[in-house]
């Protein structure tokens, strides 16, 4: 057992190290024809461990770190107990240019110009009832310190709720929710922003924005520029033909409340890479009921 875990701790070392104050996961581009980044990370529970500071320490989304490890309790994980950080993925389909969301795996993922690296990052998105849309759209202002003005409609749910009114701005500061720094979304309301609410990254927990930790949206604000395309989709589904023959999947939890999960997802895109192979198809039926997130291979 101490074999295995051998490199695992060198790996924490060199995170420790190197890694602690660094910002985005940064992964070398793959060749056109594939679309797989990073490496199968694990890591083993020391105690004191909870699955919130770990998806901070990894800068994974909490949703994530807890799919790619079900019943394994997230507040108390019990010493010795490995984790799956999924640290490991597919690109979405997508142009790789820009800024693309990935709403289903609660990723940004930025594709900077003239580099062949793609910076990843865990976001929060919009609650059900208030979802974050999907679009093609570029960023149309940036703002240090931005104030908030909270919607007619939030303003009439907040007196509902708890029988006062709410201020009509929030200036910027610990209670402003945007944090210090935001992305507008050409001249729309939806912002890529931080937050002064941790637990809500890496989760479906906003009013319709795109929340980010306070490191890694500072980051973005100062690295990305007025006009930078975004990309916001829905693919809960990633597939992949690799150069070395294998094919591979990574399913996360769609966004629908449909039923019949299975139905609005198993596009003819996905009919074509399993090659209607049955085994496959109810291997993925069964997946989206409960993902884990994490790349899997299909044997051919």
């Amino acid at each position: 057992m101490f074999g295995i875990f051998k490199p695992i701790s060198f790996f924490l070392l060199l995170y420790a190290l190197f890694v602690i104050n660094s910002i985005a996961s940064v992964y070398q581009l793959p060749d056109e024809n594939s679309k797989l980044i990073g490496e199968p990370i694990r890591y083993q529970v020391e105690q004191g461990d909870f699955f919130q500071a770990l998806s901070e320490y990894h800068n994974v989304g909490l949703l994530s770190l807890i799919a790619a490890n079900p019943n394994i309790d997230p507040f108390l994980p019990e010493k010795g107990t490995v984790l799956e950080i999924p640290k490991q993925m597919l690109l979405p389909y997508a142009e790789r240019k820009g800024i693309v969301v990935n709403l289903a795996e609660l990723r940004l993922y930025y594709f900077p110009p003239n580099e062949s690296l793609v910076y990843v990052f865990p976001v929060g998105i919009g609650r059900q009832g208030l979802s974050t849309p999907r679009v093609i759209s570029y960023i149309g202002d940036k703002r240090k310190d931005p104030t908030w003005t909270p919607p007619q409609e939030m303003r009439e749910r907040y007196k509902k709720e708890h029988g006062k009114e709410m201020a009509k701005v929030i200036p910027a500061g610990p209670d402003n929710p945007f944090g210090k720094y935001a992305l507008r979304l050409a001249s729309s309301e939806y912002l890529i922003h931080g937050t002064n609410k941790r637990m809500g990254i890496g989760m479906r927990a906003s009013s319709g924005c795109i929340r980010m930790y306070a490191d890694d949206i500072e980051w973005l604000f100062n690295n990305v520029k007025v006009g930078t395309q975004v990309r916001i989709v829905e693919q809960p589904i990633k597939m992949s033909y690799e150069p070395d023959g294998s094919k591979l999947i990574e399913i996360h939890t769609p966004l629908t409340e449909d039923e019949n999960i299975g139905k609005n997802f198993i596009t003819p895109a996905v009919v074509q890479f399993v090659k209607e192979n049955e085994q496959h198809i109810k291997f993925i039926n069964q997946r989206l009921k409960k993902p884990s997130g994490l790349v899997e291979s299909l044997t051919l």
